[in-house]
């Protein structure tokens, strides 16, 4: 398709009328054709598809899609603008030009941190959202080609999880780095060097530099950005991924011979907090540290003094939530003291400001916290954690429901609030009746009935931008799915839909088969995730399949 082509709208559509599976595929063959000219190092090829991928009409709809169904869709800059209508979407489409374009100051607001201090958060207006947006789905293939093997901060496809699986690969055996360097960036997203930035983001550079100066607008009154990329922006991360990038590599670098001298060097990155092990204590702190500190400073970055600090396995860290440490020579993962307080207080605060709620509306209100907490550490050692949280729970729920009814004996609160299933005789549930006599039972989640499951760690070098990697990712994603009750539902209905029979081979696909899942239109030309586009089919029916058309080539 010409340049042409791809810049201008097709002639008469409206938002409601555009093809997305077609601007779907057309916006990742541009971002695969990306990654290809990055691996092979033409830089003049990348800059010529940038152009082409932010000029295009494809590229400007996502832009616009993805800022009006984003969690911040209502959420205005400092024009209280909001796109919500097809037409001011169609409009907005029609609008993101480059020339011309100056964006407006952000709106700053502070959002209270853990320890007590807030972090500035800049809201963006909807078409400097837009714009982000567009020049992101060209500079993001870059950044996943060229991103460290091992950071997971901010990155498609990646998660804690993986980077909590990765210290268990580098920490657990016996042979390896016993030190850990814990490092946090002091202020990283403020502090950030602009200079640096726009002469090593592989982007549009004065579209960088109009976002980087736009400065913010506090109480009514208009401040300057001298350094630092905002927070809130959608290319915030990215920038600063691509600003932290080349760390492991520099020091690679500057000790070649670390895996011959055993110096058991490794660096886990998620964002801004990342770790370093070593053999010793003093090569860490002596040799390590200051080739880190000599990288921040190109950057205009500096290490926090007071999170900065080098600590032996045996004592323990905390890392993203977790606590890591050995425990007799056997490493284990689990949640830290500090998450579970935070999760244990904000439980309580709920509980404590729906005093007079019907208990319906409290158990709605807990479950989401439940499960989101359990979900992110079902992957390390948190049963015992789990059950001692369900009890520091059932507690507050039983000082909850006594306080209501001080005249009321101990069997009646029971009776009322807490109900029996199997063995279990606490179960906190109510009943919910609607206006047409239908009945629905809502029951509080217990995090103990999460179960532990390993996390299978994404391999280093996948790319989601690169079609070789979209095999690996399309196979993670039907795990993923089968690991979650809705996903495992949305199987049974394909494997119900294809009457348990695989296509290829029309023979049945039982538990005792290996199979796995596809899209028949791949996600990278446009289709969707719904049990209509998916397929199951038996492995080997598959390597067979691949087999006999290379056979055929």
């Amino acid at each position: 398709m010409s340049a042409e082509t791809l810049a201008r709208a097709p002639s008469g559509v409206t938002w409601d009328g555009i093809n997305w599976a077609d601007v779907q595929r057309q916006v990742r063959r541009l971002q695969a054709r990306i990654v290809k000219a990055t691996q092979e190092s033409r830089h003049n090829k990348v800059k010529a598809l940038q152009w082409l991928l932010t000029h295009s009409f494809s590229g400007k709809a996502l832009a616009v899609r993805r800022v009006t169904e984003n969690k911040g869709k209502n959420t205005p800059g400092v024009d209280n603008v909001t796109w919500k209508t097809p037409v001011a979407k169609t409009n907005a489409i029609a609008s993101l030009k480059r020339r011309g374009y100056s964006p407006l100051p952000l709106r700053r607001v502070l959002i209270p941190k853990k320890n007590g201090k807030t972090r500035p958060l800049g809201i963006p207006t909807m078409k400097c959202r837009a714009m982000q947006a567009l020049y992101l789905l060209a500079l993001e293939p870059i950044a996943e080609t060229t991103a460290d093997l091992n950071s997971y901060g901010f990155r498609p496809e990646r998660s804690t999880a993986d980077a909590g699986e990765q210290c268990f690969i580098c920490l657990a055996k016996k042979t390896q780095a016993q030190w850990v360097l814990e490092a946090d960036i002091q202020g990283c997203f403020d502090n950030i060097s602009h200079d640096w930035m726009i002469a090593n983001v592989p982007t549009d550079k004065t579209m960088l530099r109009k976002w980087l100066k736009a400065g913010f607008v506090y109480r009514h009154e208009l401040f300057p950005t001298e350094s630092g990329t905002p927070q809130g922006g959608i290319v915030s991360p990215v920038l600063a991924n691509m600003t932290l990038d080349g760390l492991a590599a520099r020091l690679a670098k500057r000790f070649p011979q670390e895996k011959q001298a055993g110096l058991r060097m490794y660096m886990i990155r998620y964002a801004d907090d990342f770790i370093i092990t070593g053999n010793s204590k003093e090569w860490l702190e002596h040799d390590v540290k200051p080739v880190v500190v000599e990288f921040l400073a190109e950057r205009g970055l500096v290490l926090s003094p007071e999170k900065t600090k080098v600590t032996h396995i045996k004592d323990g860290f905390d890392f993203l939530g977790w606590n890591i440490r050995k425990y007799n020579g056997k490493l284990l993962i689990k949640p830290s003291k500090a998450n579970v307080k935070a999760h244990l207080d904000k439980i309580r605060e709920i509980i404590k400001g729906n005093k007079t709620a019907k208990q319906v509306n409290l158990i709605r209100l807990l479950n989401p916290v439940l499960r989101g907490w359990a979900n992110y550490h079902r992957h390390v050692v948190s049963k015992k954690t789990f059950a001692r949280i369900d009890h520091n729970i059932w507690s507050m729920l039983w000082q909850w429901a006594t306080r209501r009814h001080p005249n009321k004996g101990v069997k009646w609160v029971k009776e009322r609030y807490f109900r029996t299933q199997g063995a279990r005789n606490w179960i906190f549930a109510a009943t919910e009746e609607k206006e047409d006599g239908s009945k629905r039972d809502f029951i509080l989640l217990k995090e103990s009935d999460t179960p532990i499951q390993r996390h299978i760690k994404i391999k280093a070098a996948a790319n989601p931008y690169d079609p070789q990697w979209e095999q690996y990712f399309e196979s993670r994603w039907g795990k993923k799915m089968l690991s979650s009750a809705k996903g495992r539902g949305k199987m049974y209905r394909v494997w119900l839909r294809q009457d348990g029979m695989c296509p290829t081979c029309q023979k049945p696909i039982t538990k005792r088969t290996p199979w796995d899942i596809r899209h028949m239109v791949k996600r990278t030309d446009g289709g969707s995730d719904a049990a209509s586009n998916l397929q199951m089919y038996h492995l080997n029916c598959q390597r067979n399949q691949k087999y006999a058309e290379y056979e055929a080539v």
